[in-house]
Formats: structure tokens, sequence, C-alpha cells
């Protein structure tokens, strides 16, 4: 017997039946085959269907503006507007906003879904809406999911970029309440944690560069559930600052250049950031990684684990986690100068030996582009709590959460923990 078939547009469209919009309740009235027939009619339509992307990237930005970043978000989507969308980039936003914290532009609410288009007006979004989604709920992983869904479907590329844009906190979905994990809604007070990004990604079938254009993400423990959805994965050790991701000089090369390969892009994002705000003299911290080094990444640090527990100097160990490089976020460290620091002060020659191939690695094979803009008057982060703080050279492009106590509750919960001895070090030297 033939089996019904359903066009990939449907089937990306069908991973949350909740914005389907299929009928089961019409049982009798309709087929389900005529059901999906109409709801494939309502889906975009692309003029290149049944053919080879002509595009050669879509890039696909999660604004969740429905907090108090709103004024960013549509200044943000105004930047994109410098740059434009052609017919070789797609650039496709989806933007949420809500009561309560900015009323320009219209002051309307909800999600609206944009295919970017290059205007001269920096002051409003001239661009049109290609789908009007009233109210949903953008801390919600499978929202996410099915937006990356819908933007392939309605606008193929041979490569895809995926930007979530909103607070972040890093792993860490117990932080404040003002960050939780990853794009938190104000609206639902929901918010992704690092698995939900993980399946996100998944869902939609990965993309070849991920950023978060927002704080402290960029950690083993956020990069590892995302190690087989992404080819390169950009973010900050640190906050960073409200006006975050400058997306004219970010777009504007790759408008020029659609060919760019994803190692180049994720290298373009990096220093587009950093540029920004290496003349504006803030403070910043922004770097890129190669997925596929993670793997051989986790083997080394298990490799350096097991030295230091043989060894066992606790003391030292303590007082590196004490002196490394932290964050906003104090128990994120950044984890070469945490390893560095051990070395330095370690009469063991396989703790210095397993150190130097770590930060070997981690310098030469995983972090492809790690920018630092250092400010003695700190850089204003996104809740401008940090204006003192002095970002240091010592950030070398990858953070690892090293609590004085144990981690929050979750920290098992992480392919980082499940597949690493990280979680087991943590408990080792903290005991007496």
């Amino acid at each position: 017997m033939k089996k019904l078939a359903i066009s990939a547009a449907a089937l990306a469209a069908l991973t949350s039946f909740s914005y389907a919009g299929i009928d089961f309740d019409r049982a009798g009235k309709t087929s389900l085959k005529d059901e999906i027939n109409q709801f494939e009619a309502s889906l975009p339509v692309s003029p290149l269907a049944g053919k080879a992307p002509a595009a050669e990237w879509t890039v696909m930005v999660y604004i969740n503006a429905k907090n108090n970043l709103e004024e960013f978000g549509l200044q943000d989507l105004n930047e994109m507007e410098i740059a434009g969308s052609s017919d070789k980039v797609n650039v496709v936003v989806e933007l949420g906003r809500m009561a309560g914290y900015d009323d320009t532009d219209g002051d309307w609410k909800g999600s609206r879904r944009y295919l970017v288009r290059k205007d001269s007006d920096f002051s409003s979004v001239t661009s049109s809406v290609v789908a009007d989604l009233g109210k949903v709920d953008m801390g919600d992983y499978r929202h996410l999911s099915e937006f990356g869904n819908w933007a392939k479907a309605a606008y193929p590329a041979k490569k895809y970029m995926l930007i979530v844009w909103n607070h972040g906190s890093g792993w860490d979905k117990n932080a404040g309440r003002a960050a939780r994990g990853i794009s938190y809604d104000d609206e639902t007070g929901n918010y992704i944690n690092t698995p939900q990004l993980g399946l996100a990604l998944k869902e939609m079938g990965g993309v070849n560069v991920y950023g978060s254009d927002a704080c402290l993400m960029q950690m083993a423990e956020v990069a590892y559930e995302l190690k087989d959805l992404a080819g390169y994965i950009v973010g900050s050790e640190e906050t960073e600052p409200g006006d975050g991701y400058t997306y004219n000089t970010m777009l504007t090369p790759l408008l020029a250049k659609p060919a760019m390969a994803p190692a180049e892009l994720s290298k373009l994002t990096v220093n587009a950031y950093s540029d920004y705000y290496a003349k504006k003299g803030q403070a910043s911290t922004q770097s890129d990684l190669k997925a596929s080094a993670l793997p051989r990444f986790l083997g080394l640090v298990n490799d350096w684990v097991s030295a230091v527990t043989l060894a066992g100097d606790k003391k030292l160990v303590r007082w590196a986690g004490s002196k490394a490089e932290s964050y906003s976020t104090y128990d994120n460290k950044d984890l070469y100068h945490f390893v560095q620091l051990v070395g330095e002060g370690t009469k063991d020659k396989g703790v210095a030996e397993k150190g130097r191939f770590l930060m070997d690695f981690i310098t030469k094979e995983l972090v492809m582009t790690n920018r630092v803009n250092e400010s003695a008057n700190g850089g204003g982060g996104e809740n401008s709590d940090w204006n003192d703080k002095k970002v240091s050279a010592n950030s070398h492009g990858i953070a690892v959460c090293l609590p004085d106590d144990a981690p929050a509750d979750g920290y098992r919960d992480l392919a980082w923990a499940k597949a690493s001895g990280w979680d087991e070090f943590l408990k080792w030297y903290r005991m007496p």
C-alpha cells in the first residue's frame, strides 16, 4: 500500500502541532490527507521548490525582546536593514515584543517574522511582515525550533546561521530572574535551558554557524550540548553590552561575499562585534569554537583531570580556581587560565604535561578566533552591573563552571557532565 507523502515544508512545520493548525477534531468531516493538503497550501511557497537553493546563506535571527532589552531588539533589526537581504543571502528575523518596556515603532505587541530588506530609515522598521503570530512563548524551545524549520522551508539555502538574541546566563538554568539559560520571556516567565537549546537545534536539523547574542554563553557546558548540531559556535565568556552584535558590519561583508565558508562567517561575526566595542573603548569578549574539535577537547580535559586528581594537590587547585579569570557569574572561569595557573604551581610532571597539551589544543584547534577588549572602566554590560570590571587578556575564548560550592541543580543533566569527568572533579576538589 502506497504511503501518504508529506512535503519537506510540511514536515518542517509539523514539528509542533500547536503551531501546525491541523484540526484533528474534524474527524469524519475531512480526511487527514485533506487536512494536510489544506495545511501545505498555507505554507510559504518558495520559487526554488524542487530545485537546488539559489541562496548561499540564510541567516536566522531569533530576537526575543520580550524583556528590558526591547529597545535594542528594534535597533538591531534596523541595523540589519542597513545591509538587507539579496538573492544570495536571506536575513530572516522573528521579533517578539510585549507591553511595559518600549513604545516606539508603532508599539505593536506579539511576534512578527520578517525577510529583512535594505532601507535608509534608521529609526523605524520598514521590512515587510511575512508572518504575524500574535502572542507566542519565545522562551519555549519548541517555538525556536519551529522558527528554524519555517525559515529553512520558506528561505532555503546551502548554508544556515542561527543567532539567538536575548539575556543569557551560560549553562545555569537557576540564575537571576532576568537571565535564566537563554531567551527569557518576561510575558510567560519561560526560558530555554542548555539541554533545550540543543533539542531546538536538533529539531531544526542543525546549522553551520550558531551564535549567542547574549551574555555568558561561551562555556564548555553550552558548546558541548551543540557539538553535533553546529559547525561553529560563537559567543561571549563575559556579559555583552546592551547593543550586542553589530548586525550591519557583520552582514554587509557577507552580502558582498555570499560564498564565504562557515569558518569565515563565524570569524567575521567575532571581529565585527569586537571591532565595534574596541572603537567605543568598551570592554568585551567574543570567540568562535570549531565544534568538531569538542570531542578531542573533552578527552584532553579528562586526561588533565585524571592527572590532577592523581597528584592530589587540592590546595593548589583551590588557589588557582580563586585566581582564574572570572566573569559576572563568578562561578564561570576561563578554562585556559585555570589550567595555566595549576601548571605553573605544580611539581607534578604529569599535571604540567597534560596541562600544556590541553592549553595548546584550546588555542590551536578549538578556539578559532578570540577577541578581548580590555577596559579600565569596564564595559557596561546588558544590565550595566559591571561598569567597574576590567576584562583581561586572561580570557582565552572558553569558560567552564568552577564553583566554590556544588554546582547548581541541573548540572548533571548536561551532556558535558555526562560525558566528561568534570562533575567528579568539582566534587573532588571541594572535599576536605
